[in-house]
């Protein structure tokens, strides 16, 4: 059993294949955390040996304590800690009462296991079964722990769903409210950690558009270091994404911990020191812009954020996210089917074509091998620049020349599928609907707005507005064959009002309109269950574990340079499968850099990824038409391998001089694919060599007809290939020799 309870001490054990996690609920009912990290072998003994008792000056005591000045929450290891408590760190709850206090403290009440793995009303969730999904077989059990508010005002419900193939395990809260009144959510964190002694490192991954998800590793100090969004979306400035590690933790070796946030919208994560010298890990929606209202008998449901120890460092980490989510997270048919190679003729064309120009791009794509043709913006209402038309889904025969089934049929006439661009969450002032239907729009009364992109964003909190913008997608859908859809967002929210919300309710507006678009997903899913959906927010602005719940794949950045999109990549395979990032050779000059790099190592990138191409393939010559089509055929052939298989990073694209490298492994050692891209080229350099990994010590490989013992290659090392241009790239297979 993956969940053992002792009821003489009230200690919960939680176990997954390689890791542990334990809390016990005290002697006054406080709910203690007293570990998380490597599983211990046989039964399971009760760490709060650990927690060290004392008489500190200014931490205060529980009345329940009376007499005894050692307890004090102050500096106890908290599975839930709470504001007003006598707890001066950050905490994972803050309440509002009816009578306008926030003092709050929680005891035990009781629990409950229950077998397979718990899901969350309008929220995305790990899974361990889904009807009709043969890969998702997991074993998995769920906690519910139920805490009760002293002054008896609510009931607090910890899920811990433990995942024990996976080596997952998953927090959520829900707050039920049965105090007759209503009471204010001000703060509510999915996740606490509370490690009482270590070294740490923390990792985030910040950015900005165009450059997403740079590694930043930052010794722990005394206080609080934060990162999050207050943007309404996950954001490309900072991903719901975090990694405690030791000090001298590397990609194999050291102690690891990641916390990743299954949710798309505002966040904060952080990790404090405090003056005891213990560490307090928080992660879930950010307070800024949240105060929500729970009314008589109503429940209100966190976000899920998910858990995975390592003892061997940031690589085995990350592949327990990378399996978790490839298996357990996303959905449907395209989780194990193979996708398409497209083309998507944003960066080819941008607004200026029509129907004659997309299908001779169509006519040339399919010579080279390419299966999906995507139609980007321009295609609807008045929209031949981003200035008009969000808002009009409403198909511009005029533009094309001809219906948007007619279109299609010429496309896949050709042999090809078809698909196609929207941004349902934008407005633009010039168009019909705003016209129509201004207060749908966000915006403050009495304040001009705050535009982006010369545009608004419809208020998607609105059921109202999600059923009209629904009701006009699924028209456009349902007029044509088209199996793929791009979801894209282009700004962040701003002048946050809701003309349905009375004044007291407007902070809930964020988290309404995260759950509105989880919801206009979800219907998409249910009628087009066939259809590839792609997210997409200004590239990376929503890359995050929520949005793969219904998107099992996301353009990972609108930097479609290879050399740039090294790092980015690099970045995002911490805590997200290579099956998840939407990415695409590009022409050269490449648009957002100017740097020509060769198309060989634009595919070795963009390999590494959902695979698709974004140019004018009809300024193509004959020698590059047939490149491509070598390349399209190496990655059908290498697809499960790359999608599936064990992604190793060997350098840091941003700490080498010389050549990076990465690796995909099967699962069973039996063959590899090892990347190189040749940063820097220098005169009469020396050799280079690139250490494998998950190879078989014992297995026997070849590698272009020469063998090397498995062992050799991970320790001695691959001769490397020498470059005679700049940014040239090797794809280089290693198979077990039978």
């Amino acid at each position: 059993m993956a969940i053992l309870f002792d009821s003489t001490s009230r200690l919960f054990t939680l176990t997954t294949a390689h890791s542990m996690y334990q809390m016990k609920a005290d002697r006054y009912g406080v709910l203690l955390h007293t570990w998380f990290g490597m599983k211990g072998s046989g039964s399971a003994f009760d760490y709060s040996y650990r927690i060290a008792y004392a008489d500190r000056g200014f931490s205060g005591n529980p009345y329940d304590a009376g007499e005894d000045r050692t307890y004090s929450l102050d500096a106890l290891p908290q599975e839930f800690p709470t504001y007003g408590s006598g707890d001066y760190r950050s905490t994972a709850l803050k309440v509002r009462y009816p009578d306008g206090t926030f003092a709050c403290e929680l005891r035990y009440l009781k629990h409950e296991i229950l077998e397979g793995k718990y899901s969350l009303p309008g929220l995305p969730a790990i899974y361990d079964t889904l009807p009709g999904v043969s890969s998702s077989n997991t074993k998995a059990d769920t906690l519910v722990v139920t805490l009760e508010d002293t002054r008896q005002m609510f009931y607090v419900h910890l899920y811990y769903g433990v995942m024990e193939d996976l080596d997952i395990i998953t927090r959520a809260v829900c707050v039920e409210n049965h105090s007759g009144e209503d009471i204010y959510l001000e703060n509510l964190q999915s996740v606490c950690i509370d490690y009482l002694y270590g070294d740490y490192d923390l990792h985030t991954f910040y950015g900005r558009h165009v450059k997403e998800r740079n590694c930043q590793r930052t010794p722990l100090h005394h206080g609080v270091q934060s990162v999050g969004s207050t943007r309404g979306t996950s954001s490309h400035q900072y991903n719901p994404f975090l990694i405690l590690s030791d000090r001298d933790a590397t990609e194999d070796e050291g102690r690891c911990y990641g916390f990743s946030f299954l949710y798309s919208g505002d966040f904060i994560g952080s990790a404090e020191l405090d003056q005891y010298g213990q560490t307090r890990l928080l992660l879930g929606i950010h307070p800024d812009n949240f105060c929500y209202c729970v009314g008589p008998e109503e429940r209100f449901y966190a976000p899920e954020a998910a858990m995975a120890y390592s003892e061997h460092g940031l690589g085995t980490l990350s592949r327990i996210f990378h399996k978790a989510y490839r298996s357990n997270l996303c959905r449907g048919k395209w989780t194990r089917t193979r996708r398409p190679v497209l083309l998507n003729d944003w960066e080819g064309v941008y607004f200026d074509f029509d129907g004659d120009k997309l299908v001779q791009m169509a006519k040339d794509a399919v010579k080279m091998g390419i299966e999906l043709f995507v139609m980007d913006d321009g295609w609807f209402g008045k929209r031949d620049l981003d200035v008009s038309g969000l808002g009009d889904w409403v198909v511009n025969e005029k533009k094309l020349g001809c219906t948007l089934k007619e279109l299609s049929d010429r496309i896949h006439d050709l042999g090809m599928q078809f698909g196609i661009w929207f941004e349902p969450e934008g407005i633009n002032e010039d168009s019909d609907l705003y016209r129509e239907h201004p207060e749908w729009a966000m915006q403050i009364p009495g304040k001009a707005p705050t535009r982006s992109r010369q545009q608004l964003l419809l208020d998607f909190s609105r059921e109202d507005v999600r059923d009209y913008i629904f009701s006009h997608i699924c028209k456009v859908l349902d007029s044509a064959r088209i199996e793929y859809l791009k979801w894209d967002l282009n700004r962040s929210l701003s002048d946050l009002y809701s003309a349905v919300l009375p004044g007291e309710r407007q902070g809930e507006i964020m988290h309404r309109y995260v759950l509105g678009l989880y919801d206009m997903l979800e219907k998409l899913i249910m009628r087009y269950p066939d259809m590839l959906i792609e997210g997409c927010s200004g590239g990376g602005g929503r890359f995050d574990a929520g949005m793969l719940y219904y998107t099992p794949q996301i353009w990972c950045s609108d930097d479609t340079d290879a050399i740039e999109r090294l790092s980015i990549q690099y970045g995002t395979s911490f805590g997200y499968p290579v099956s998840t990032m939407g990415s695409h050779v590009s022409h050269c000059p490449n648009e957002q850099t100017g740097r020509i790099t060769p198309l060989n190592t634009r595919a070795t990138v963009a390999m590494s990824g959902t695979f698709g191409y974004e140019l004018d393939v009809n300024t193509m010559s004959e020698e590059e038409m047939e490149t491509v089509k070598i390349q399209i055929q190496e990655f059908k052939e290498y697809y499960d391998l790359i999608q599936y298989g064990d992604y190793y990073r060997l350098t840091n694209p941003d700490n080498v001089e010389a050549y990076h490298g990465w690796e995909f492994a099967a699962e069973d050692g039996s063959e590899a694919l090892l990347c190189i891209v040749a940063l820097q080229i220098h005169p009469n350099g020396p050799g280079r060599w690139m250490r494998l990994k998950g190879l078989k010590q014992d297995g026997n490989y070849l590698v272009d007809g020469q063998e090397y013992p498995g062992d050799v290659l991970m320790n001695g090392g691959l001769l490397l290939p020498r470059a005679t241009e700049e940014y040239e790239s090797f794809r280089i297979h290693i198979v077990e020799k039978c």
